[in-house]
């Protein structure tokens, strides 16, 4: 189709288009308006910047001018869903302007702005809903809007929801929808889960692919600049004094990067601004549209506007930072050469963005030619070796530059520690090191030898066992304790010896000898753990075994 007199459209509609100066249609409008005045399915492909509004909205005007009906109070009979809130706003934009002939109840609904508004306008009923998924949940959560009309769903750049994490929304959304519909799904890209979700949402859809999916515009010069991280603002400085820019666009990773390049630049005597995630819906509508008018030609943005900013004369788009998901880059460049114009994409890359850039290559199946400005000029970083383990500058083994390799795995004389021999340490480190071989040197204390530690105290001598008792006098039956009685009861057993004496102790030695009860304390063997307070604790509980009635026991050894 080589003009839009060819599609027939209604006549309120053909003379919106001649106010736009729109003659030629582009291929991915082409080839979707017919499909989509047939009223099927429809998945489209193709890259930002191409025209797909007009591909959906104009079919859709026509199908409300042919079809008109009342409004459905908190309802409305089209809902496209756009990630961002500038995209959803320009979607709406272009249905006003290409229905400025018609009758359209159309409004929109995302965050960032107060919710009671969006619920009084949608309280009659709306022909065209345009919304974000968030926004849009909220509004069918609160009562405030019903999905049982909607005859036309749009999901305009459904890969780049999948990225925010719409994607659970989206499915709550469809399964609120009446399955007789019509769907239109369009998207830059076409990862494996947007193909399952278009499975699941389309019925016998036809597929159109204008380009191959994910590659980017010829009329691009694309660019790599190799620079050192923290050169990133001067760097970037001096390709905005030298580059001829009408407008540019500068996209960081991060809403507080976008602050901080703001800053940079601002030290520079570059003026710009910011618009993020974290701006009010206002600010962000103020800067845009100083951005459009040209009062502001150096924006600064994040991912979340890349694919809302369609404003023409767009010159330069630099990627302060690579983006981790390689179809971003895509979108991002994608802001310049539009409506066949040709634009200049500058990305800058460190070293911790290189596995990034190979993914972008990858993915546009394209080398984009780069230059290098880091420090010195160093060359690209080689791969890792193979060899795990590998320590040291000269391959892993520990060398100094210019030192031979030993010869049959002599070891290092410092342990593979680093450490510089004796005659290349510094003179501070001598007298701690004559201090640790005097200690080395001096004589040591003769070890104590354990006293049959290994042996069980019924296999040692009899004497050894006996060392320090007296002889005990036999008690009566009738004195000795319940559990004895019972033991001589049942029959003879194996007892146990009565003292401790040579019992091995667990750190390897032996319990200290026994102390006799009663026993002066001149008299008592003399013990390594003894003290006066130990003394009269043995004291004390020799003096209450002595006055217990019955006890018959003085004299037996008790153990600390």
């Amino acid at each position: 189709m080589t003009s839009f007199q060819g599609f027939g459209l209604a006549e309120p509609i053909a003379r919106a288009l001649v106010d736009e100066n729109y003659v030629t249609p582009t291929p991915i409008q082409a080839q979707t308006i017919p499909l989509a005045l047939e009223g099927r399915d429809v998945i489209g492909i193709a890259q930002t910047g191409t025209g797909k509004t007009a591909a959906f909205a104009l079919p859709i005007l026509n199908r409300l001018h042919s079809d008109p009906k009342p409004t459905v109070r908190k309802s409305c009979r089209v809902l496209v869903l756009s990630p961002t809130r500038e995209l959803s706003g320009q979607i709406l934009d272009s249905f006003k302007a290409y229905g400025r002939h018609m009758k359209v109840a159309s409004d929109l609904a995302i965050g960032g702005v107060s919710m009671g508004r969006q619920v009084r306008a949608v309280l009659p009923g709306l022909d065209v809903m345009v919304a974000t998924p968030g926004r849009l949940l909220d509004l069918v959560n609160s009562n405030a809007l019903r999905l049982n009309a909607v005859e036309v769903l749009v999901l305009d750049e459904a890969d780049r929801m999948l990225d925010m994490g719409f994607i659970h929304d989206i499915r709550k959304i469809v399964s609120k929808l009446p399955k007789d519909r019509q769907t239109l799904f369009f998207s830059a890209t076409m990862p494996q889960q947007i193909a399952e979700l278009a499975a699941q949402m389309l019925r016998d859809p036809a597929r159109v692919s204008v380009t191959p999916a994910a590659s980017t515009a010829e009329r691009i010069d694309q660019r790599i600049v190799h620079v050192d991280k923290s050169a990133k603002p001067q760097i970037l400085a001096e390709v905005l004094k030298s580059e001829p820019i009408d407008r540019c666009l500068v996209f960081t990773r991060t809403k507080h990067g976008a602050d901080k390049v703001v800053r940079g630049l601002d030290k520079a005597g570059i003026a710009s601004a910011a618009i993020h995630g974290n701006k009010s819906q206002n600010q962000r509508e103020r800067v845009l549209a100083a951005f459009r008018t040209g009062e502001v030609r150096i924006l600064i943005a994040t991912d979340i506007a890349a694919r809302g900013i369609d404003v023409e004369g767009v010159s330069h788009v630099v990627n302060y930072d690579l983006p981790n998901i390689p179809e971003s880059y895509v979108h991002r460049i994608g802001r310049t050469a539009r409506a066949g114009a040709e634009g200049i994409a500058i990305s800058f890359c460190d070293s911790e963005e290189l596995p990034f850039l190979r993914d972008i290559e990858k993915l546009i199946r394209f080398a984009i030619p780069a230059t290098d400005r880091r420090t010195g000029g160093r060359p690209l970083p080689a791969s890792r070796p193979a060899q795990q383990g590998a320590r040291g500058r000269n391959g892993g083994d520990g060398r100094r530059d210019g030192e031979p390799r030993r010869a049959g795995g002599e070891q290092r004389r410092d342990g593979g520690r680093g450490r510089l021999p004796d005659r290349d340490r510094p003179r501070a480190e001598q007298p701690r090191r004559d201090r640790d071989e005097a200690v080395r040197a001096a004589p040591q204390r003769p070890q104590r030898e354990p006293r049959e530690a290994g042996r069980h105290p019924a296999e040692r001598p009899q004497e050894n066992r006996n060392r320090g008792h007296q002889a005990q006098p036999q008690r009566g039956r009738a004195h000795e304790p319940r559990a004895e009685r019972q033991q001589a009861a049942s029959g003879p057993q194996r007892q146990p010896a009565r003292d401790n004496a040579g019992r091995p102790h667990r750190n390897g030695g032996q319990h200290p000898s026994p102390v006799r009860v009663g026993v002066p304390l001149a008299e008592r063997p003399a013990q390594r753990n003894s003290g006066p307070a130990v003394e009269a604790a043995l004291d004390q509980v020799a003096f209450l075994r002595r006055g217990a009635p019955g006890r018959r026991d003085t004299g037996h050894s008790v153990e600390r």
